[in-house]
């Protein structure tokens, strides 16, 4: 699909990372509603533990910017991020690989948590009276995945079925936005800007991440550094072997690299 192709405003088909983050919080959210019936005070208890508090965080509660993304209070909140979330990924696993959505959703959720410990550190510098309300759901990997759309491809036209109205990718990103934020407002006031967090980490994202997947990037500094060291075996060889050809009088000398330096083209001799 080009940057510039009309497209029907409709679910794209349920697959790979797209599946597998759905089904994710599905579970989770289905799991804790189930403990909440067998054990109201189990299930919030849970509940603080994986949700993310600033506080909590910096006093070792390292598992929380992982969790919290898992944590949906609500059903209408759960079902509208969810349903977003399939749009939005599946949308982008037509073009990319979903390991890279995979990297950028994660991104996104991070750059929130971090967001959210830089507010509540301002706050605590300048002395300000912040209310630290849970931080949960997945919105920061949605807000992440909706700077995708809108920077990557903001030319491309959704036809708002059944109306034969076009909208452009990045005016429905900033539209969609505002909603969210307007969503969230109510509910987690000031730590809503913390969303704001997981829009400029999928920005940076974008920017920086290799272009043929996070995977691939890991892999080739592996090979790289492998080659790296049987560069270094292969020069320290050579130094040994310079040395044991010194001692049976003949001066042998080798590049950076490892590989010898022929001062006589014409000498076929074994160690040339």
């Amino acid at each position: 699909m080009s940057r510039s192709t009309a497209s029907t405003l409709s679910f794209p088909p349920f697959r790979g990372t797209t599946r597998r983050l759905i089904l994710a919080n599905l579970i989770a959210y289905f799991a804790l509603l189930l403990i909440g019936v067998m054990s109201p005070q189990g299930a919030d208890k849970l509940g603080g533990l994986l949700a993310f508090l600033p506080g909590a965080f910096v006093h070792g509660y390292l598992w929380q910017p992982l969790t919290y993304s898992l944590i949906h209070p609500s059903l209408w909140g759960t079902l509208f991020e969810l349903l977003s979330l399939w749009f939005l990924s599946g949308f982008l696993e037509n073009f990319h690989k979903p390991s890279w959505v995979l990297a950028l959703y994660a991104s996104a959720v991070l750059g929130t948590a971090l967001a959210a410990v830089v507010i509540y550190a301002a706050a605590s510098i300048f002395g300000l009276s912040l209310l630290e309300i849970p931080l949960t759901g997945c919105f920061g990997g949605v807000f992440g995945l909706l700077v995708a759309i809108g920077y990557l491809y903001g030319d491309i036209e959704f036809t708002l079925f059944p109306l034969p109205i076009q909208i452009k990718a990045k005016y429905l990103a900033i539209i969609y936005g505002l909603i969210a934020i307007a969503m969230l407002f109510g509910q987690q006031r000031f730590y809503a800007f913390a969303q704001l967090g997981g829009a400029l980490a999928g920005l940076i994202f974008i920017r920086f991440a290799p272009r043929r997947g996070v995977t691939f990037a890991f892999s080739e500094q592996l090979y790289g550094l492998r080659n790296r060291f049987y560069r270094w075996k292969r020069r320290r060889a050579a130094r040994k072997f310079e040395v044991y050809m010194r001692s049976q009088g003949r001066t042998i000398r080798f590049d950076g690299n490892g590989k010898q330096i022929d001062e006589d083209p014409d000498d076929k001799k074994r160690w040339n």
